[in-house]
């Protein structure tokens, strides 16, 4: 683990992460990069939530309310990144990298995905470069689990996946949208979580507007990994890293966290 420099914004909150490989250095902004040859896990990420927190803080720092804005530019197109990438809020459902606690998804953020991902908070095909939320977390969600059995075998005859599936998604809280922009450009993000939904700006153009968002408290993350998940409506399951045959980074510069003001 390392520690970020004094002159990155808010950086006594956050920690670098750097796992099999991947580096995080500042270049103008800040460059998280997997070099090439990587065939186990590797990570480079920023965070709020892994650093030691005052006695009684909370492990997550943000609520509705709150808007993140940054500039962002990867090393190569969206056909040839592998793994996933991306900048946001969640709650580290599958636990931190370094210390695993497994909870429920909730999450607002800006999202890439790599095949083979097939993941269900993603707009079709499942993977891609998109913004999404999600909150599992919720009450109404939750009284979904003793449905799950018979969704999934319900899922698996295709007309009654198109009437189910919808409805589940809402359930969840899940909303999103694919970004057609070129990766290797800098481009202007903008991500404004509110309680009464969220509202996400690619170049000053609003992408996706939600009608719900997750409740909170969540953590702020940029990272990228080399890592896949497939988890399908209809119960496929498989997860795993993939190799990395050429350096490829993720550049993020005028990163900012403020109020989310109601014109946003």
């Amino acid at each position: 683990m390392a520690h970020l420099p004094q002159n990155v914004p808010d950086a006594p909150d956050r920690r670098a992460l750097a796992i099999g490989g991947g580096r995080v250095a500042t270049v103008g902004g800040l460059r998280f990069t997997l070099p090439a040859g990587v065939s186990g896990y590797a990570d480079a990420q920023i965070d709020d939530y892994g650093s030691p927190r005052p006695p009684g803080a909370p492990r997550f720092a943000h609520r509705p309310g709150v808007a993140l804005s940054l500039r962002a530019r990867f090393s190569h197109p969206a056909n040839e990144l592998r793994g996933t990438a991306g900048f946001g809020f969640w709650n580290a459902p599958y636990g931190d990298p370094t210390t695993r606690r497994p909870a429920l998804p909730a999450a607002a953020w800006f999202f890439f995905a790599s095949p083979p991902n097939d993941l269900p908070f993603a707009p079709e095909p499942g993977h891609g470069w998109f913004a999404a939320t999600i909150d599992a977390t919720t009450p109404r969600a939750l009284a979904m689990i003793p449905l799950a059995p018979p969704i999934l075998l319900l899922n698996q005859f295709a007309p009654l996946r198109r009437r189910l599936w919808p409805a589940v998604r809402r359930r969840l809280s899940i909303a999103a949208a694919p970004l057609a922009v070129d990766l290797r450009d800098w481009h202007d993000y903008r991500l404004a979580w509110r309680h009464d939904g969220c509202r996400f700006r690619v170049d000053g153009a609003t992408v996706l507007t939600t009608p719900a968002a997750p409740r909170g408290p969540l953590g702020f993350v940029c990272w990228l990994d080399n890592q896949y998940l497939v988890l399908t409506p209809r119960g496929r399951f498989r997860a795993g890293v993939l190799p990395v045959a050429q350096e490829q980074w993720l550049e993020v510069a005028d990163l900012m966290i403020d109020i989310a003001h109601p014109f946003l």
